[in-house]
């Protein structure tokens, strides 16, 4: 009997969540074949089986936690599969003989039931799935192996929705993931609650970012960038940005680059603080917050200094793609300097943004708004405003260090023709 152990899943964590079992006792199993999803803090990683045979027992279930090198379940190298009980069930009413159609539709109901269980997919196209009622059987893979992507479901999808599917999935995501369906109940007469159990990654943001405001001397400072030259350049420049790099000429290149600039000049902020020593950073991998569908993560643009827009750029839509996909790796989330993010896409006008610990830095953008804007003692103009807040960690920075910090962020960004020069 060999058994099913929880791998070294990546440095520093040491345990996770079973999201679900892809396979059930009585499943053949192949050696590389996915057997479950393990939820970590940061991601979520598919575990493969590391003998053939068949899956005799399941020793921990969906919402478990399992630390790394704890035994989760069995496997029987000799075994042979055994019908599921559907199957059984269809063979006694066969034996039984009881009406020969309403054998024959018992027969296809419990196919269907069995080919649904053994779908091979990804976590993403799970998700999306659930999410719109979609049989994944049904969905027609591209994949040589038989499985099941995201981009599988999306091009489904655009085939029009059939609610019969939407119940039938939504009734059986809360019978096979009991530990992560909403319960609604009537605590109070007339007064209908709902409670969701949080996922380990929203566990693990949240207690993080109460510990970076309970440890940290947290302080943001304010100022607004007139956004006029950046948005003239991108006007005149993007048709050709794109036809050249294949890529759209966005904020976030240049955001990154004056950002990169201002450390340089005031390194205390690519810094951290590791017991009673101060660690200065020499190179600038640039965090970049991204809303997934998990929650807040902060894929890292790697070695930003080196990069020009179009490798920025680039970069950061490839993070962005697989923060969306829920594809990100280990890799991608870990070892960040600084951190920029983007409340203005949803609309933020101002806000003071959390530090992404250990980092002392994060920069927040927010919605550019059409502002008037003093020209000189006689002359008001309308200009594209954005306001721009820098929080840091006060313990290593001074408030004059911080302000010259945003200042010099403000005075690259509305002249973008000096970023070519300190780049």
């Amino acid at each position: 009997m060999a058994e099913i152990k929880v791998p070294e899943l990546a440095e520093s964590i040491t345990e996770g969540t079973i999201a679900q079992w892809l396979k059930q006792p009585g499943d053949a199993v192949k050696k590389g074949e996915y057997l479950l999803e393990v939820e970590t803090d940061k991601v979520n990683v598919e575990l493969t089986a590391e003998f053939s045979g068949v899956l005799k027992e399941l020793l921990k279930g969906s919402g478990d936690t399992v630390e790394v090198g704890e035994t989760i379940g069995l496997i029987d190298e000799n075994g042979e599969a055994t019908l599921s009980e559907p199957e059984q069930a269809k063979n006694e009413q066969v034996e039984q003989r009881v009406g020969e159609a309403i054998i024959q539709q018992i027969d296809v109901i419990e196919k269907e039931d069995d080919k649904k269980q053994r779908t091979i997919a990804s976590p993403a196209a799970r998700k999306l799935a659930r999410e719109r009622g979609i049989d994944l059987q049904q969905v027609k893979v591209i994949d040589p192996l038989g499985r099941v992507r995201k981009q599988d479901v999306e091009a489904h999808s655009n085939q029009g929705p059939v609610e019969n599917a939407v119940q039938n999935e939504q009734a059986k995501s809360v019978a096979q993931a009991p530990a992560k369906q909403a319960v609604v109940q009537q605590e109070q007469p007339g007064k209908p609650v709902e409670r969701i159990k949080m996922s380990r990654r929203r566990q693990t943001i949240a207690n993080r970012l109460v510990e970076v405001q309970q440890t940290a001397a947290m302080l943001t400072t304010f100022n607004e960038v007139d956004m006029t030259a950046i948005m003239d350049v991108r006007k005149r420049r993007k048709d050709k940005f794109l036809e050249q790099h294949d890529v759209r000429l966005g904020f976030m290149s240049f955001f990154t680059k004056a950002v990169v600039s201002a450390l340089k000049q005031y390194p205390l902020l690519n810094a951290e603080i590791q017991g009673n020593e101060i660690v200065m950073k020499k190179f600038y991998d640039i965090g970049i917050a991204v809303s997934a569908p998990e929650g807040l993560v902060v894929p890292v643009v790697r070695d930003a200094d080196r990069l020009n827009f179009a490798g920025i750029e680039s970069e950061i839509l490839n993070l962005g793609t697989k923060a969306r996909d829920n594809k990100l790796g280990l890799a991608d989330l870990q070892g960040g300097t600084f951190t920029i993010t983007n409340g203005g896409v949803f609309g933020s006008l101002l806000s003071t943004p959390i530090l992404n610990g250990p980092q002392v830095g994060i920069l927040g953008m927010h919605k550019i708004q059409l502002r008037p804007v003093a020209i000189d003692a006689e002359r008001m103009e309308n200009r594209p405003m954005m306001y721009i807040a820098l929080s840091y960690d006060h313990r290593i920075v001074d408030g004059k260090e911080a302000v010259s910090f945003l200042a010099t962020v403000k005075e690259l960004l509305e002249d973008p023709e000096a970023l070519l020069l300190e780049g």
